[in-house]
């Protein structure tokens, strides 16, 4: 396959929940494709970011419904693909860190335990290499003394290092895509910054595709490559990173104009004013 060659697929996604009362459209018609880049996919909570990213995984809960016209894998169309081939995919080739390390980590397992579970499901290793190997990885994602933290529990953790597990365990089984669920709220910039800078080695020196949920837009302005900006389960516009604030979508324009600026203080911060004629039909 061509290193330019797009590693996922998604054309006219929907994803449904049906209620005893209501059809829920959590997703509405998203289309793109990923590459070896970095993705933004930004919007309110509620706008359909981490359902995209639940549904390329194959994760969407009942009674949710995925529909899409493509969404395939490096040529591959997982719609056709068994639930066990979907499931092999998970973590050796697709990865997805979770918004939450705290309710993503299990709490009777040490840290370095799930890492190597997580790789030895993938894997022929056996039990010392899985520890080697995992021990390397929390190394690799800047923990100091990762030998003794590879033996703590979850509850023993920061936030910061718990994060920073949850990226060693979906990493370990080297992905060609990680989807990183808001993998910096919460965090002081310090150890924002050392995430970010994880994230970046990785895609450009391995090549992987990165698809980055936030609803930080100067964080993903300055870090991504691309924008989706997402409103009630639709695509409003796509851009480059670069140009987020030259956004010509209103709705894009009023998430910025909801931003505090220190430069230019302001009485009182603008609110956002929704148009019912963004949700179309």
């Amino acid at each position: 396959m061509p290193d330019n060659a797009p590693l996922i697929e998604v054309e006219n996604l929907r994803v449904n929940f049906h209620t005893p009362t209501r059809l829920v459209r959590a997703v509405r018609g998203l289309s793109f494709t990923l590459g070896r880049e970095k993705l933004a996919i930004v919007g309110e909570s509620g706008s359909g970011k981490s359902m995209t990213g639940r549904a390329i995984l194959d994760l969407v809960p009942w009674p949710g419904e995925v529909l899409a016209d493509r969404l395939a894998y490096r040529g591959k169309d997982m719609r056709a693909m068994s639930s066990s081939e979907r499931r092999g995919l998970r973590g050796k080739h697709i990865s997805m860190v979770m918004q939450d390390p705290k309710y993503s980590l299990n709490p009777v397992m040490t840290v370095g335990d799930q890492i190597a579970e997580a790789y030895r499901l993938h894997s022929k290793a056996n039990a010392r290499e899985a520890r080697e190997r995992s021990i390397a990885m929390l190394e690799a994602v800047q923990i100091r003394e990762p030998g003794r933290v590879y033996d703590l529990y979850p509850h023993e953790v920061s936030g910061g290092m718990g994060q920073r597990v949850m990226i060693a365990m979906m990493l370990i089984g080297e992905p060609d895509v990680l989807i990183a669920d808001e993998p910096t709220s919460a965090l002081d910039v310090t150890v924002q910054t050392q995430i970010l800078d994880i994230l970046e080695r990785l895609v450009t020196e391995r090549g992987m595709g990165l698809i980055f949920i936030s609803h930080d837009l100067p964080l993903v302005s300055a870090f991504c490559d691309r924008v989706i900006v997402m409103y009630g389960g639709k695509v409003m516009e796509t851009l480059d990173a670069r140009e987020l604030r030259q956004g010509k979508h209103p709705y894009t324009q009023g998430l910025l104009g909801c931003l505090p600026d220190l430069d230019h203080p302001k009485d009182r911060l603008a609110t956002l004013n929704r148009d019912p004629a963004w949700m179309g039909d």
